[in-house]
């Protein structure tokens, strides 16, 4: 796409020619054929016009070859109207479809229109061409203007993203994508171009001194700009590369962000890269290159340079894998050149070049390293080093090193470095991992270098550009792991796309105030990104594979299962079909079905590196090399991987160097190492995450522009398009997507006068006349249209249409437009008809006069005074008389003529008359106006005089002080310039803060919306949040709140025992602290007794609260086992009993985890004594070690005596504590044993009640069923019936899937409270956060109106200045506008504004004075303004309020408009699956029509066949019908011979007569010849006919032969079929058995209803009679019950309500209470591990105290204990294994307790490394415990309060579960009276399915019947053949006879012959028959008898009386 040198029109590739778009024949021809779209194979979409329709099926005619075609009516689209051909935007196309969208870019893309608008898209299609479209001029064309102002570009993009950002102050964003070779990076160049060109700062401050024409306009701009445009050639050489598509591939993702200042001008810019494709340095495809730098560099480098570099040939170097593969058009070596003063220009040294080019040589050296296998062993060893020498060499390491580092590597085992060999396939790997992340952290180390050159820190930017040139989505046959990384950022970008396009979209329906429900499009692609980004609660793709990636034995192939195992699931996730398949899953992204192949994804995914070799880098004499690995040696000792990825061959592969520098993290050595796992490893999934997501955050703070680049052909050819490609990039690019969304909405909209204008001709009197306004007008014509209300909808300025309706209106339109111009046609043609008429009606009425003179003229010729009248007439004056008469009427005319024209020239001459009289009087007045101007102007002139006098009076005055006043006026001047400079500022100043008022406003306005929103999303939040705590209670009440209330009351008796623990901890605390402060000793007591006291209280407390919740959770237990014995319905109420029995197996199994628990306690009670020793013993050890450790200050000293004192304290507080801890153990037992004892009974009364609930439940069936028949039949209440009805319908179908979901919900109930909850305290944050934004904007409000005065003042007063001065310039404005016109055109006038000055000086003055008067004035004008604004506040204090109004009564609207659209889906569902059925159903009529269709084919066929033998069989007969003809005629000639013989005779009879007649013979002669040889023709014509017929025959013999094997072909080929078909009808017919019972339930549903009511009111008529007095009661009761139940339902929710707050509260203090106790369990739980682990600590206190004393510093003291704990934590955790193998059967505890011992260890860790921090945390802890003392207290009171209350609101709560449960219990019957129902339809269904299958067996019979009616046409052919071969022997016979009769006649001629010569020679004739007798012709089975009798009675006669002559 670079710019074009020729000299062709740039317009002809912008602008589309409307003349032929808009010509009127192609309109009249769309509308004439119904053309169409259908699809096509080679096209992707034809043209077609519709011809007729046949059911679902279509019969189209194609427009290019008129070849007719059948359709599916589903696979035709509709075609746009010609005015939308070359559209510049297909958002405005009225169809919107593929195939409409395919042609308008296929046609303007061969029109050269390469850029297309798509909504807010822009289209861009590759043209494989320069064209001239990127110059300066065009440049300038789109500079400052709006994007529909001017034709689709890339330039109007940038221009409108550049604009936006100016003007809304709004961050902008760019992006660009497409498959490679599309043209991303050249439509990124040509963006950054113009923005250059547009926002040059050097530019737009010189520009106007520069001329236009320069050679090298580079130097227009600054340097900033020219480094910004050099810094692409240097990112292409050293990132892109040559590949099949493409030549110059940009093989990594870039995001350029151009920074700008407030005036709009570059001041910097950055840029962020991704994905680089680091594999191609190491090898690459067929025909494919690798990064042009390699290339470059070995082509261009001098002598001097290779010889540096050590650079060899291509063909040397293995990591080239095609060697030197030159791009056609391009030249290496001057790339490179072009690269290197690139670089100069980015102010690189000539070192960092240097070093860059060594760096990518020893990159090409690494690959030319070669490893050999030894021969004994897998061993790797390197035979030659003098590769290794010079890489050493390039990058500074030290050779003997390198080669240690590979093949034999240092490996950390435990806490020693072991040497491990390497084989031949782990140094290859290791060589080509270090090859690529060394070319990996150069380019890195270029981008950074680049963004620091264009950084410009002293001119800080104020908004930005970003730019996005990525890969687009692309699908190939097997994608790999980088493909998902591009198709994960695709779906995120499409997202992002969707979103921002449908905000657009809504906010313009706001704009113009149509009602629309808002949608988020972006949600639609949510699912498949989180299957690939979610972290957990299923992990999706990523996550798996970060998981995967951490364990040791993990291939590709388990995680492919585990991925299966955990999303196999999942909506957008599909398995391979197939085991043959290639993939190995596939997901379902919004451009399609994608197929993945998990080859090598865990090393792509972990990047493996050598340390080893990463340690000798960073420590390279090189500097630059050293600084490119810098970072790598800081990971080093963060994770060791050896042995923990399966690599190659299944050994250990090198340990992963994080990449977590990819991201730019400055972390110190140990700043993220023990911090958590996830800073130890980070993985390239992870990290591209990371930076999706800070790109994701980045777009979404801009307002992005979308350019989509297209390819339109793998050939790289000009002018070719390759449809189906365009449409799979068009449906991965999300343009379709684009479509989809536009086709929900109103795409297609045009303003009121244009739609009035263009449709008006449609509706002809709905207008009246006179005006009318734009919008009634279209409403009147859209009631006139009848149109649908839901296709459109009427703006504020423009009227919305749905896709589609514009077409149609167009469509009547034409429609009308053809019916009036054939009407107009007709009545030109009837009037050109009657003209005609008229015309040949005076033509005959003329012609008759004309005969009828020429007549009397004939008549008058010859008479003779008619010639003496014609000869004296002329002679007579009385002829002359009409000449005369004719000559005066002439000059008459001629006179009348001259008399008109007078009488014109004498009316014009008036009214000429006449205007100028007008103008005269209008002159007139004009003259009084001028005279009164005159004297105005005099008054002036005399005023200016006046004041002319008065100045030269002033200068007369002033003459005194002439030297001063030129000095003051050459100050004055300078004081002139700068206030219009001033003036000018101010000017600006003043639109800028108008421009900065009115944003001001706008932002009001959007705060005040988004204000509203939030208010509105705070509404939809509450009723959510209602929602989802109704859906939890209900849920929790019906099938888990059992088991969890139970667990969590026994949670809450563990956290109140230990509340008690730990208050007598805090006690014991108190009194060491009592000990330690002799002063506050007594005071501490008096406390300790107080708090003594108040625990006991607590503790009474505490159990009365145990016994209240004890009672409570029996009732509530109780009360939740009816209520599921309520809920459980039909079979489900089984799986409810399973449940139940299982809460009684865990209940079971808790209690025996609380026994094993207290013998746990038990031991730990044993091992606390024990502990005391071995902390003593460890204790005094750590005094010894902190001794020498710790300074001997005298601070530490004192820090010492209180840590022995503590330690005492300590003691006595752990014996207090074992003490207490007995008592409790005691206590707990005895409670616990109460407890088991209580449990057991519940259970027993549980199994009692329920058994009883059963009973009682069979007993409200019963009556529920009775009443439920008589609500029934009450027809009074059969709203409320069916509405109830319709509800419990919902609620079972909501039951089943709750149940079936059960067991899950039951996991995930807990979290999900808890997710409740942290949301609820969120959405209570988020409203306060909400209310103080609420106050802020207020506030701001008021700060902003504040400063809106304070604006308004200074405009005030700006503007009075401005008055003043206008008031100036307008008593001077001759002058100034003389001034104005000599500075403009001449300089010379400079004297003329000097005196001008002087004299503006002097006004200056009078103005001064003037504004000194005019303030008191302000000053009113002030005092009237505040009170204006008064009342406009208190004016918009009634607005918000009426606003807030209006916003509730909105929302309720839009609740009810809610709820009717949810009942609107349901309806629309419930059809769509009736229309889905009857397609379904359809579809199966179709597949037996189409049997029958081929049965009659074949029957067609056999009629064929029947048909041609007839017809052979006909023609043999009409051939048979010519022969008897032709016979007929012979027996005609024979008598015709014997007539001529009687005549003979007769002749010889008569001689005398003889030469008269013989010429008369002759005659004869002559005829008989010609009869002769016409009987000749005959007979050759019937040969020829017969042998038409002989070969007509055989070619059917060859046919019938033919067809009969192809009959028996495509019989035995059709019976395979029907028996193949049959089985697929079976299947079909098995699978659609379901179908069609869903079907018939929902056709038959008011039949089977209707028929089932009938039944139900004929049984209950009887019961109706009894129960008429029952039901007025059951009635009453029933509402009473209604009203009851609401009341209830209230109170419940209340009580629901302050009970959950009450839970809410004492979780709160729970939490507080555990997280303390858990504190002293944490100690406690450290004691029993120490005390395991205190033989090994023996053995190490002597290694401690050692290490201690060799020991420098602390630092490195703490870091070894660190160390030496971790291995305690080691050998620990190697005990709990032991422990877990002896707990296998309580695996529950032991992940509990394994969690509780890895958190301990870390504290554990924590708080020996944090010894020193130990004071800072005992005096936290005292200060919580006096708050917690606090706390407590408030808890009492608040708690006392509070459960009592609870008690009575849970009582009321039970009264009304009871209640609920016999309401329940009557709709559970409801509800079995139901399934009965549907039981009885599901037998009918059967039976109807029973049917089916009985006509499928009639359609087998059919089938059978036909294949005999085959076999009968086989029998009907082989007698056709067989009458064939008869037909053929008769015409053989025939053939004979016919030969029979040549002979017969070639006889006859020759007696002919005879009988001439005979008469020549005039002697005796004898007639001899050649054949005599009877001959027969046998014509198929008719005889023909022909006797020659006659003809021989006569040649007899002849002969008696001559004697014979022989011939």
């Amino acid at each position: 796409m670079a710019q074009r040198s020729g000299l062709e029109d740039p317009e002809r590739y912008l602008f589309v020619d409307r003349a032929v778009i808009y010509n009127p024949a192609t309109q009249a021809d769309w509308t004439a054929k119904k053309l169409v779209w259908i699809p096509s194979e080679r096209h992707g979409f034809e043209a077609a016009s519709i011809k007729e329709e046949r059911g679902d099926e279509v019969m189209v005619e194609l427009a290019e070859n008129g070849k007719k075609a059948m359709v599916n009516k589903d696979d035709i689209q509709k075609m746009n109207p010609p005015k939308f051909s070359k559209v510049e935007d297909m958002a405005e196309l009225t169809c919107l479809n593929e195939a409409s969208v395919l042609h308008n870019l296929k046609d303007r893309y061969y029109s050269g229109l390469i850029y297309t608008y798509s909504g807010l898209f822009c289209v861009v299609i590759n043209p494989y061409k320069n064209l001239p479209i990127y110059s300066e001029n065009i440049i300038e064309m789109y500079r400052g203007k709006k994007r529909h102002e001017m034709p689709p570009h890339i330039y109007a993009i940038s221009e409108s993203a550049y604009r936006c950002m100016l003007q809304d102050r709004e961050d902008q964003s760019i992006l660009c994508t497409g498959e490679s070779g599309a043209g991303k990076t050249e439509n990124t160049k040509k963006v950054i171009q113009y923005l250059a060109h547009v926002a040059s700062s050097h530019k737009g401050r010189k520009d106007h001194n520069i001329p236009q024409e320069s050679p090298k306009p580079v130097k227009h701009q600054g340097e900033l700009e020219r480094q910004l445009l050099q810094a692409n050639p240097i990112l292409e050489s050293f990132g892109n590369a040559k590949t099949v598509k493409n030549d110059n591939s940009s093989r990594f993702g870039k995001f350029i962000r151009i920074n700008f200042d407030v005036t709009g001008y570059i001041v910097g810019a950055n840029i962020e890269t991704y994905l680089l494709e680091k594999s191609r340095a190491v090898r690459q495809a067929k025909d494919e290159r690798t990064f042009h730098i390699f290339y470059q560099l070995l082509s261009g480098a001098g002598e001097h340079l290779k010889s540096d570099l050590l650079l060899e040939g291509f063909n040397n170097y293995r990591f080239l894998s095609n060697g030197y593969i030159p791009i056609p058009g391009q030249q290496d070596k001057d790339n490179f050149q072009e690269t290197m003063e690139a670089m100069h220009i980015m102010g690189f040294s000539h070192e960092e070049i240097l070093s860059m080019l060594k760096v990518v040589s020893s990159v090409l050296q690494f690959g030319n390293i070669s490893f050999k296998k030894e021969r004994n062993t897998d061993q790797a060893s390197m035979p030659e080093n003098t590769v290794a020498q010079k890489l050493c060499h390039l990058l500074g390491m030290n050779v003997m090193e390198f080669t240690r580092a590979i093949l034999t590597p240092r490996i950390k085992v435990g806490r020693d470095y072991v040497q491990k060999a390497q084989t031949k396939e782990q140094a290859d790997f290791a060589v080509e991992a270090l090859a690529k992340a060394t070319y990996e952290r150069l380019f890195r180390w270029l981008v950074h270098r680049i963004n620091k050159a264009l950084d410009r820190t002293k001119r800080q930017g104020a908004s930005f550009i970003g730019i996005l040139d990525i890969a687009g989505f692309e699908i190939f046959e097997l994608n790999s792991f980088e493909q998902l990384c591009i198709n994960y950022t695709n779906e995120k970008l499409q997202q992002l796309f969707n979103h921002t396009m449908f905000i657009l979209e809504q906010e313009e329906y706001q704009r113009e105030g149509i009602e629309w429900n808002f949608i988020d499009f972006g949600l639609d692609l949510q699912p498949c990104i989180d299957l690939i980004e979610r972290p957990a609660n299923p992990p999706g793709v990523l996550a798996l594979l970060d998981e995967e990636c951490w364990f040791p034995k993990a291939t590709d192939k388990t995680f492919v299962e585990k991925l299966v195992q955990e999303q196999g699931s999942h909506s957008k996730f599909q398995k391979p079909r197939q085991l043959k398949d290639k993939a190995d899953f596939c997901i379902i992204h919004y451009a399609g079905k994608v197929d993945y192949k998990a080859d090598e994804w865990l090393m792509k995914n972990m990047d493996p590196l050598n340390d080893n070799v990463a340690t000798l880098l960073h420590q390279s004499s090189d500097r630059f090399v050293a600084e490119l690995w810098k970072d790598e040696i800081q990971n080093i000792q963060r994770a060791s991987f050896y042995d923990s990825v399966s690599g190659l061959h299944e050994t250990p592969v090198d340990r992963i160097v994080g990449l977590d520098q990819v991201t730019g993290m400055t972390e110190t050595a140990f700043g993220s190492a023990y911090k958590t796992k996830k800073g130890m490893f980070r993985t390239v999934g992870q990290l591209y995450k990371e930076s999706l997501t800070k790109l994701m955050a980045t777009l979404r703070n801009t307002n992005p522009n979308f350019v989509r680049c297209i390819i339109p052909n793998h050939e790289k050819r000009a002018g070719k398009l390759d449809p189906h490609l365009v449409l799979d990039q068009l449906r991965c690019n999300g343009v379709l997507e684009g479509i989809r969304i536009c086709r929900q909405g109103f795409p297609n909209r045009i303003v009121f006068q244009e739609f009035r204008q263009r449709y008006e001709i449609l509706t002809p009197n709905a207008i009246p006349k006179g005006f009318m306004d734009g919008k009634q007008a279209c409403e009147r014509m859209i009631r006139a249209l009848e149109l649908d209300p839901n296709l459109y909808r009427i703006g504020q300025s423009k009227i919305f249409f749905r896709a589609g309706v514009l077409a149609h209106l167009e469509e009547e339109r034409d429609l009308k437009i053809t019916d009036i111009i054939i009407f107009f046609q007709a009545v030109c043609r009837g009037y050109l008809a009657r003209k005609a008429f008229a015309k040949k009606q005076q033509q005959l009425s003329a012609l008759k006069v004309l005969q009828r003179n020429c007549a009397a003229y004939l008549k008058l010729r010859h008479w003779q005074w008619w010639r003496v009248f014609t000869k004296v007439k002329p002679l007579l004056q009385v002829t002359r008389q009409e000449e005369e008469l004719q000559a005066k009427d002439e000059e008459l005319l001629k006179v009348k003529e001259k008399q008109t024209k007078v009488e014109g020239e004498l009316e014009e001459m008036e009214r000429k008359h006449q205007q100028l009289l007008e103008e005269k009087n209008i002159l007139a007045e004009q003259l009084q106006a001028e005279t009164e101007l005159f004297a105005e102007a005099e008054e002036m002139r005399a005023r200016l005089a006046a004041k002319k006098q008065e100045l030269e009076e002033i200068l007369h005055d002033l003459e005194s002080r002439v030297e001063e006043e030129e000095e003051r006026n050459q100050i004055l001047q300078n004081e002139k310039k700068k206030m219009q400079a001033h003036i000018q500022d101010l000017e600006e100043q003043l639109d800028e803060e108008e421009g900065a008022r009115q944003k001001l406003q706008l932002e009001k306005v959007t705060a005040e919306a988004k204000i509203k929103k939030m208010e509105e999303e705070i509404l939809l939040l509450e009723d959510q949040n209602s929602k989802f705590i109704k859906e939890k209670k209900l849920m929790e009440d019906r099938i888990a709140e059992c088991s969890s209330q139970l667990a969590e009351e026994e949670e809450k008796a563990k956290n109140l025992a230990k509340i008690r623990n730990k208050q007598e901890v805090m006690i014991t605390d108190l009194e060491e602290r009592l000990k330690k402060e002799e002063k506050t000793r007594q005071e501490l007591e008096k406390a300790k007794r107080k708090l003594d006291g108040e625990t006991t209280d607590l503790q009474d407390q505490i159990a009365e609260l145990q016994a209240q919740i004890d009672e409570l959770k029996i009732q509530l237990a109780k009360k939740e086992e009816e209520l599921q014995g309520a809920l459980a319905r039909g079979d489900d109420e089984t799986l409810h009993k399973n449940n139940a029995l299982k809460v009684v197996r865990e209940l079971q199994a808790q209690i025996a985890e609380l026994q094993e628990d207290f013998e746990s306690e038990k031991a730990s009670r044993n091992k606390a004594e024990k502990q005391k020793r071995d902390l003593s013993e460890e204790l005094e050890a750590l005094k010894t070690e902190l001794e020498d450790t710790l300074d001997t200050t005298a601070a530490q000293q004192e820090l010492r005596t209180k840590r022995e004192q503590e330690v005492a304290e300590l003691k006595k507080a752990l014996e207090e504590e074992t003490k207490n801890h007995e008592a409790q153990i005691q206590d707990m037992r005895q409670r616990h044993a109460t407890a088991l004892e209580e449990l057991s009974e519940q259970l027993e009364q549980a199994k009692r009640f329920k058994a009883n609930l059963e009973k009682n439940k069979q007993g409200l069936e019963t009556d529920n069923k009775e009443l439920a028949c008589e609500v029934k039949v009450l027809q009074q209440v059969k709203a409320e019936s069916e509405h109830k009805r319709k509800k419990l319908d919902a609620q079972v179908q909501e039951l089943h899937a709750k149940v079936s979901e059960g067991d899950r919900l039951r996991v995930e109930l807990a979290e999900k409270a808890n997710k409740l909850q942290n949301e609820l305290d969120n959405v209570s944050t988020l409203l306060e956060e909400a209310e103080k934004k609420g106050i802020k904007f207020a506030k701001d409000a008021s700060s902003l109106e504040s400063q809106l005065q304070d604006t308004q003042e200074l405009l005030q007063e700006e503007t009075r200045q401005k008055l003043n001065l206008s008031s100036r310039i307008r008593q001077l404005e001759e002058e100034k506008n003389s001034l104005q016109e000599q500075q403009e055109e001449e300089e010379e006038a400079r004297k003329n504004l000097e005196k001008q000055v002087l004299a503006l000086q002097s006004q200056l003055t009078d103005t001064k004075k003037k504004v000194d008067d005019d303030l008191g004035t302000i000053e009113s004008l002030e005092e009237a303004k505040k009170k204006l604004l008064k009342d406009v506040e208190a004016l918009s204090q009634r607005l918000e309020e009426k606003a807030l109004a209006y916003d509730k009564l909105e929302k309720t609207k839009n609740r009810l408009q809610q709820e009717l659209d949810d009942l609107m889906v349901d309806l629309d569902h419930q059809r769509q699956i009736v229309s889905n059925l009857e397609k379904k159903q359809k579809k199966f009529d179709q597949l037996l029509a189409e049997e029958k269709n081929i049965s009659a084919r074949y029957a067609e066929e056999r009629d064929r066949a029947e048909a041609e033998a007839r017809e052979k069989e006909t023609k043999a007969l009409s051939l048979a019908r010519a022969l008897e003809e032709a016979l007929e005629a012979k027996e005609e000639f024979e008598r015709q011979n014997k007539q001529l013989r009687a005549d003979m005779e007769d002749l010889m009879s008569s001689k005398d007569d003889v030469g008269k007649n013989v010429h008369e013979l002759e005659k004869s002669k002559r005829a008989l010849e010609q009869q002769v040889e016409e009987m000749r023709t005959q007979l050759e014509e019937l040969e020829d006919e017969l042998q038409a017929t002989e070969d007509a025959k055989l070619r059917l013999e060859v046919n019938m032969q033919a067809m009969k094997a192809q009959f028996e072909r495509d019989l035995q080929t059709r019976d395979e079929q029907n028996e193949e078909k049959k089985r697929l009808l079976i299947k079909q017919v098995r699978e659609l058995e379901a179908e069609l019972e869903d079907e018939r339930k929902q056709r038959a549903l008011a039949v089977a209803a209707k028929k089932k009511m009938e039944i139900d009111l004929k049984d209950l008529e009887a019961q109706i009679e009894a129960a008429n007095k029952a039901r007025d009661e059951v009635i009453k009761q029933l509402r009473k019950l209604q009203a009851q139940m609401k009341d209830y339902q209230r109170e419940l929710e209340e009580a629901r309500a302050s009970r959950d707050e009450i839970f809410a509260q004492s979780k709160e203090s729970e939490k507080k209470l555990k997280s303390l106790e858990a504190e002293i369990l944490q100690l406690q739980e450290e004691l029993a591990s120490s005390e395991r682990a205190r033989r090994h600590a023996e053995q190490e206190r002597d290694e401690l105290a050692d290490e201690i004393a060799n020991s420098a510093s602390g630092k490195s003291a703490l870091l070894d204990e660190k160390r030496r704990l971790e291995a305690r934590i080691a050998q620990l955790e190697e005990e709990l294994e032991e422990e877990q193998s002896n707990m296998e059967l309580l695996n529950d505890r032991f992940r509990k307790t394994t969690l509780q011992v890895d958190t301990l260890n870390a504290e554990l860790a924590a708080e020996r490394s944090a010894a020193q921090k130990s004071d800072n945390a005992r005096q936290q802890l005292e200060r919580q415990n006096k708050e917690l003392k606090a706390k407590l207290q408030e808890l009492e009171g608040a708690v006392k309060s509070k459960f009592k209350a609870t008690i009575s609101a849970l009582e009321a709560k039970i009264g009304q579960l009871e209640e609920q449960l016999e309401q329940e219990a009557k709709e559970r019957a409801a509800a079995n009276k139901l399934v009965r129902r549907t039981e009885k339809k599901l037998k009918e269904i059967f039976m109807q399915v029973e049917d089916e299958r009985r006509h499928a067996d009639q359609y087998k019979e059919q089938m059978e019947k036909a294949n005999a009616r085959m076999k009968q046409l086989k029998r009907q052919l082989e007698e056709a053949e067989e009458e064939a071969t008869r037909a053929n022997a008769s015409r053989r016979k025939l053939q004979r006879e016919l030969d029979d009769a040549t002979e017969a006649n070639e006889g006859l001629s020759r007696e002919v012959s005879t009988l001439k010569n005979r008469l020549r020679r005039g002697g005796p004739i004898s007639f001899s028959s050649s054949r005599s007798g009877r001959r027969q012709l046998h014509i198929e089975g008719a005889s023909l008898e022909l006797s020659d009798d006659d003809t021989e009675s006569k040649t007899s006669d002849v002969n008696e009386t001559q004697p014979p002559q022989s011939e």
